[in-house]
């Protein structure tokens, strides 16, 4: 993915799954991989747009991420009251609202156990450690 959004493909695979070895707009490496409805998930957070209605995705990262703000999908360096996190290896359950309740949804959460990050927007995820 470039700073854009857009996508390039550098080697079609034939499970449904898709990779990505960084999201350019993060402050450092962060490889993840998800299944299909994960990257329609994807898309939608970064076209700004509702994510599909139905449609539960899983991604993982297990080299963990530099992340961001666990309350602003959009910001792009901390800043005073963005929450910003780093996470281990984990991986992502999305767009289902119904699975999150119950897990802490803090702004600073304990990363070494679930939480929901992005919480209240509709890009709101279970954040699961493996580590």
């Amino acid at each position: 993915m470039d700073d854009k959004g857009t996508m390039r493909t550098v080697r079609e695979g034939k499970n449904g799954f898709w990779c990505m070895p960084d999201n350019p707009a993060s402050p450092g490496p962060d490889p993840m991989c998800g299944d299909a409805n994960a990257m329609e998930w994807a898309m939608a957070w970064v076209e700004k747009k509702d994510p599909p209605k139905g449609k539960v995705g899983f991604m993982y990262m297990l080299s963990g991420g530099t992340d961001g703000s666990n309350t602003d999908p959009y910001a792009t360096a901390p800043t005073e009251g963005n929450n910003w996190i780093e996470t281990g290896p984990h991986v992502m359950i999305v767009n289902a609202m119904d699975v999150m309740k119950g897990y802490p949804s803090d702004p600073k959460p304990d990363t070494s156990k679930p939480y929901v990050m992005w919480p209240g927007t509709p890009y709101a995820h279970l954040m699961i450690p493996v580590k």
